[in-house]
């Protein structure tokens, strides 16, 4: 049985974004499925980041331009 979806905001830089975007339509696939892609590669390796589930926030990155993407949005790519 598949797990419940859930809504969520997430906020992306515009290069970020983009670049998504960009990769998705090459796939054919949501900007979803390739963000849940990478988070399924990527996981293990963040992970292993310092900090990671000892409640401190990592380092911060630095303010750029940032995009928001609602689920309707990215299911119409």
């Amino acid at each position: 049985m598949p797990s419940p979806k859930k809504k969520v905001t997430l906020y992306f830089s515009s290069g970020m974004l983009d670049e998504t975007q960009r990769e998705a339509i090459r796939q054919d696939r949501s900007i979803s499925w390739i963000i849940q892609a990478a988070w399924r590669i990527a996981r293990e390796d963040v992970q292993r980041l310092p900090g990671y589930g000892e409640g401190q926030r990592g380092a911060e990155t630095p303010p750029e331009t940032t995009s928001v993407v609602s689920k309707r949005q990215s299911e119409s790519l």
